[in-house]
């Protein structure tokens, strides 16, 4: 499967952005997702992950309570709402994707840039 994000974009603390990942060649109903980001001089982090049913999902402590993880209601699409935006929030920000729970994200998309910045 190919991962394309999008959604990315400069905002102020506070604002709102909404990410998407879509998936070519095969649904990403097949998939456990996650975006994880990857700020200037740091290590790529997770930031929320969604089961293959969507029947469950996970954060990071960092976002937890402003970030939410979705799938699109055709399957074909994961969402990341991101509200009450932080400067600490910027950073590209990657859709994954893999089949199995407890393995390693096997899929990665290209990144979407986000910036928080007054």
């Amino acid at each position: 499967v190919q991962l394309q994000a999008s959604g990315g974009g400069l905002v102020q603390p506070g604002d709102s952005l909404r990410l998407s990942c879509v998936g070519h060649g095969r649904t990403l109903g097949f998939y456990n997702m996650g975006w994880f980001r990857q700020a200037p001089g740091k290590e790529r982090e997770f930031v929320a992950g969604i089961t293959w049913s969507g029947g469950s999902t996970y954060y990071a402590d960092s976002v937890k309570g402003r970030f939410t993880i979705s799938r699109g209601d055709a399957k074909d699409t994961i969402h990341l709402q991101m509200n009450s935006l932080i400067a600490e929030d910027t950073a590209v920000y990657y859709c994954a994707a893999k089949i199995y729970l407890n393995s390693d994200y096997e899929y990665w998309g290209q990144g979407t840039q986000v910036t928080v910045s007054s």
